[in-house]
C-alpha cells in the first residue's frame, strides 16, 4: 500500500469525484458512514455522550456527517463548531444543513471556550490533512480543552493540529488521541515514534477512491500488507530436498552471549533453511550442538571469541552479529569478512558497532548487504537526527550511498533500500521490545536469504513474519511476559498465515 502525501490525498478525492460522477458531499458521506459503522461496532454507545467537534473545512464537514449518522441510531450527540471567521468549505454548508434539529449545536468564535469533561466520548473534526502551520487561537484553546478531559478522544482522519508529513515544533499545539481513524491511506506521521502520543491506536478503512490513480500514483514510501508478502512467498514443491533451501553461515556468540547464538540459530531454522552451520567460539560448541542439534557447530580455535573465518565457499547466505563481541581478532575476522565473502551478508548488534567504529569501513560493504540496527545503533552508523523524520531521510541517503538494505528496527520498523525507498511494517507488538528479539530477525532474513530470496523480499518477509510471530506470541503470553524464544515457537503459525489455501 503506498503512502501518499496530502496533497496526493487531495487529488485523489478529485480524481474520485470526476471518474465516479458523483458530488464531492457523497464522497464525504461515503467516509462518515465508514467511520460511523466502525465506532458503533467497537464502542459501547448506547447511554454514553459524544462530543463532536468541527472545523470550517471538510475535516469538519466528516463530523457534522458522523453526528448526523449517529443521530440517526438513537445515540446522543452534541456539536460543537470552532469558526472564528465562519469561512466554511461548499461541503460543510451542505453538512451542516442536513443536520437534524434534534442535535444541540454550539457555535465558538472567540478564545473562550467551554470546559468539556462532560463527555464520554470526544470526536475531533477540526482539521484535516491539509494543515501546514502552527494551530491558534481558538483551535489552540479547544485542543487544550480535548488534553484536559477525561473522554475517550478519537480523531477523525488526522490527530488535528499534527502535520502529516513533516516535522514541527514539540511546543505546538495537538490533539492527544487515544484513536484515529484513517480513509484509505495511512499518513506519514502515523509511523513515527515522535507522533504516537497524537496519533493513539491508528485505523484505515477503503472509502472507494479511484483505483486507477492509486495504482499509477508516485511515492517511495509503502505499507506492507499480507497481500504483498503473499504475492512473492514460496512454497514448497514435492520434490525438493535440503539443497532446495540454501546453506547458511551463522557468525555469532561469544563468551557470556552464546544465547544470542542459539536463538539465531533456532530462528534461522524455524525459517526454512535448508542446512545451517554456526560459527562460534570454542566455549559454544557444546551448548550449540545440545540446544540447536539441527545446526552443524563450526567451533573456533579461541575459547571467548571468535577469531577466524571458515570456508566461506559454500554457503547461500552468511548473517554475523548476533553476541559476537567486538575482540580485536573478532574485529578483523569482520573486516576480513566483508572483502571475502562469496555469499550475501546480513549484518546485526556488534557486527553493526564494528563499523560504526571505523565509518571507513562502510564503503568496503558488499553491494546488497542488510544492515538490521536499532535506533541507536543506526545513529552510530549514519549520525543522530535531529527528529524522526530527519532520521528517514539519513536512512534513504545511507542506503543510496552504500547501495544496501537497511532494517530499521522499531515500532513499526521501517527498511530502506538502495532505491530510496522506504517500507514500513504493521506487525508487532511492545512485546517484542526485550532482549533477543533482533537475533531471532537476524535468524529469520539470513535463512530467506539463502533460500534464495531477494534481498528486499528477504527483508520484507523476514520483519513481516517476525512481527506476526510476535503477535501470536502475545495471545498466549500477553506482552509482559513475552521473550524472543516465544517468537521462535510461533514461527509455524506465522508461515502457515501465509500459505494458499489448499482445496
Amino acid at each position: 500500500m503506498k503512502i501518499l502525501t496530502a496533497a496526493q490525498i487531495r487529488e485523489a478525492d478529485r480524481q474520485t469525484v470526476r471518474e465516479q460522477n458523483i458530488p464531492s458531499v457523497d464522497l464525504m458521506e461515503r467516509a462518515a458512514q465508514t467511520f460511523t459503522g466502525w465506532f458503533s461496532a467497537n464502542f459501547d454507545l448506547p447511554h454514553k455522550s459524544i462530543l463532536v467537534l468541527c472545523g470550517p473545512g471538510n475535516n469538519g464537514g466528516d463530523g457534522l456527517a458522523v453526528a448526523r449518522l449517529l443521530h440517526q441510531q438513537e445515540i446522543t450527540v452534541s456539536v460543537w463548531i470552532v469558526a472564528p471567521e465562519e469561512k466554511y468549505s461548499n461541503d460543510f454548508i451542505q453538512n451542516q444543513q442536513r443536520l437534524p434539529g434534534g442535535i444541540p449545536v454550539q457555535t465558538l468564535t472567540s478564545d473562550s471556550v467551554p470546559e468539556i469533561d462532560a463527555f464520554d466520548f470526544i470526536l475531533d473534526g477540526l482539521l484535516g490533512t491539509g494543515l501546514s502551520r502552527p494551530v491558534t487561537g481558538i483551535f489552540a484553546a479547544v485542543i487544550k480543552q480535548i488534553n484536559n478531559s477525561p473522554a475517550c478522544v478519537i480523531a477523525i482522519d488526522m490527530p488535528s493540529g499534527l502535520f502529516s508529513e513533516q516535522p514541527q515544533e514539540s511546543s505546538s499545539v495537538k490533539v492527544r488521541a487515544d484513536y484515529t481513524y484513517s480513509f484509505e491511506i495511512p499518513k506519514l506521521a502515523f509511523f513515527l515514534p515522535q507522533n504516537a502520543p497524537f496519533v493513539g491506536m491508528w485505523h484505515v478503512a477503503p472509502i472507494g477512491l479511484n483505483a486507477a490513480y492509486l495504482q499509477s500514483v508516485e511515492t517511495n514510501k509503502y505499507l506492507v500488507t499480507p497481500a504483498f508478502i503473499k504475492s512473492f512467498f514460496k512454497t514448497r514443491g514435492k520434490f525438493s530436498h535440503k539443497g532446495t533451501y540454501g546453506h547458511a553461515l551463522l557468525l555469532a556468540g561469544s563468551y557470556g552471549k552464546i544465547g544470542a547464538a542459539v536463538l539465531a540459530s533456532r530462528a534461522c531454522l524455524h525459517s526454512g533453511v535448508g542446512l545451517l552451520s554456526v560459527a562460534c567460539p570454542e566455549v559454544g560448541y557444546a551448548i550449540l550442538q545440545t540446544s540447536v542439534p539441527e545446526a552443524m557447530t563450526i567451533p573456533d580455535n579461541t575459547p571467548t571469541h571468535i577469531s577466524q573465518l571458515p570456508d566461506l565457499s559454500v554457503y547461500q547466505a552468511i548473517g554475523a552479529g548476533p553476541g559476537l563481541g567486538k575482540a580485536p581478532e573478532t574485529r578483523n575476522t569482520i573486516l576480513k569478512l566483508l572483502t571475502e565473502t562469496p555469499a550475501p551478508l546480513i549484518l546485526d548488534a556488534d557486527a553493526l558497532n564494528i563499523l560504526a567504529e571505523d565509518p571507513a569501513l562502510l564503503a568496503q560493504l558488499p553491494e546488497n548487504t542488510i544492515l538490521t540496527p536499532h535506533p541507536k545503533e543506526f545513529e552510530r552508523l549514519a549520525g543522530a537526527a535531529a527528529d524522526d523524520y530527519q532520521r528517514l531521510a539519513l536512512l534513504q541517503q545511507f542506503c543510496q550511498k552504500y547501495t544496501c538494505y537497511v532494517v530499521l528496527k522499531g515500532g513499526h520498523t521501517c527498511i530502506g533500500t538502495p532505491e530510496g525507498n522506504l517500507y514500513f511494517n504493521n506487525t508487532g507488538n511492545p512485546g517484542m521490545a526485550t532482549g533477543g528479539t533482533g537475533d531471532v530477525l537476524t535468524g529469520i532474513i539470513t535463512s530467506l536469504v539463502a533460500q534464495k530470496y531477494t534481498a528486499l523480499e528477504a527483508c520484507l518477509l523476514g520483519v513481516y513474519v517476525h512481527g506476526l510471530a510476535g503477535d501470536i506470541a502475545k495471545t498466549r503470553t500477553g506482552e509482559t511476559a513475552l521473550l524472543a524464544s516465544d517468537l521462535i515457537a510461533a514461527l509455524g503459525q506465522a508461515f502457515l498465515q501465509l500459505e494458499p489455501t489448499r482445496k
